[in-house]
């Protein structure tokens, strides 16, 4: 085969593989602007901060999981967490107190960056996420999260069926898919942490 055929070839396969990854970073992108996410920071990762960390998670689910339930939208659901914050703030306050503690509590509305994620079965493709974010004293300690809309984080929620209200079909396929989208995610956190660090 001739040095000139090989290069064509070479570059017909190269521009199929960007374009597919492109297609795949696409479709990432949407299922990040379709979904709110809640993040919990513990203050250290020291055994009774992470303990702690799951007591005010269990506490704020149970006080107002509901309040999602209902939410017609994305943007619907960020509202109601911006008018809740005052209340998950005094919830999660209440319960360090109620263990013994006197930690300082933030709770927030922002937009921050996660790394490829898998919870209950559905994977989250790495990027930046509207989240609930609630930090215990310094901070410093592993977190934990969950999908607050489309609401994910409550008993009684399915994810499966949760996401499927919200992403269409392509989009389910991948957040459900098995590993064979494990090569792609892979590249899709290389590239957002790439421009997450650019924009820094």
């Amino acid at each position: 085969m001739k040095r000139i055929e090989k290069a064509i070839i070479i570059a017909l396969i190269f521009s199929v593989i960007v374009g597919s990854f492109s297609a795949f970073a696409s479709e990432c992108n949407d299922i990040r602007d379709s979904v709110l996410r809640l993040h919990i920071l513990a203050n250290s990762d020291s055994a009774e901060d992470q303990a702690l960390k799951l007591k005010v998670r269990d506490r704020i689910l149970a006080e107002t999981g509901n309040l999602f339930q209902d939410a017609r939208d994305l943007k619907n659901a960020e509202n109601k967490v911006s008018e809740s914050l005052a209340l998950v703030k005094q919830i999660a306050e209440d319960e360090i107190q109620k263990q013994g503690y006197h930690y300082d509590v933030n709770a927030e509305l922002c937009n921050m960056f996660f790394n490829t994620r898998e919870y209950d079965g559905v994977t989250l493709p790495a990027g930046r996420y509207d989240a609930m974010r609630i930090t215990i004293g310094e901070a410093k300690g592993q977190n934990w999260w969950c999908v607050l809309y489309p609401p994910m984080c409550i008993p009684a929620a399915q994810p499966t069926q949760e996401l499927n209200d919200v992403l269409n079909e392509s989009e389910m396929e991948i957040v459900t898919s098995e590993p064979k989208y494990e090569i792609r995610f892979a590249c899709v956190e290389l590239f957002e942490r790439l421009k997450e660090a650019l924009e820094k």
